[in-house]
């Protein structure tokens, strides 16, 4: 399996909602993180922090099918 990188192109949707790139070999994957945090510095922070756990999180709902509106659609661990 190819190793993924979260892509660092980020913009935020809303106070503390990320929204981020996985990159899948030469493929990307668009995926949103919702988050309790009230600005886009704390959330991105957040996301980095725990950048491992949410790639395999967002890799697995991909594999299943579990997409919103083609995006892969992630919460706060």
């Amino acid at each position: 399996m190819p190793k993924s990188a979260i892509v660092p192109r980020v913009k935020s949707d809303s106070g503390g909602t990320i929204t981020f790139f996985l990159a899948l070999g030469a493929g990307r994957q668009m995926c949103r993180l919702a988050t309790t945090f009230q600005t886009q510095k704390q959330a991105f922070s957040y996301l980095q922090k725990y950048r491992t756990e949410f790639e395999r999180i967002a890799r697995s709902r991909l594999a299943s099918g579990e997409l919103e509106d083609g995006i892969v659609v992630l919460s706060m661990l």
